[in-house]
């Protein structure tokens, strides 16, 4: 009956040890995994941010397109008027007869 006794009390040692183990184990793993939590909270806030910032370039880059647009047609519409000058001072330099 002792003999018994004392192997369940080994038998409760190893499992106690095992147990101890395992919660060991299991707060690394918990700890690793508020690591990495944390690292991924911060990854979030930057991505939030540089699509925040993406969307202020690319309305910058729009607001670039249509005035360079705008100066083209400008260009156009000077480089006209100043062949259709001329023009006009060719016309008035040739004799007329």
């Amino acid at each position: 009956h002792e003999q018994l006794l004392k192997m369940m009390e080994e038998r409760m040692m190893d499992v106690e040890q095992k147990l101890r183990l395992v919660k060991r184990l299991l707060q690394d793993k918990v700890n690793q995994l508020k690591e990495q939590l944390s690292k991924n909270t911060k990854a979030d806030a930057m991505v939030k941010d540089l699509y925040v910032e993406n969307a202020q370039l690319l309305k910058a880059l729009e607001m670039t397109e249509q005035r360079q647009k705008t100066a083209e047609r400008k260009n156009y519409l000077l480089e006209e008027k100043i062949a259709n000058l001329n023009r006009i001072v060719k016309n008035l330099a040739s004799p007329t007869f």
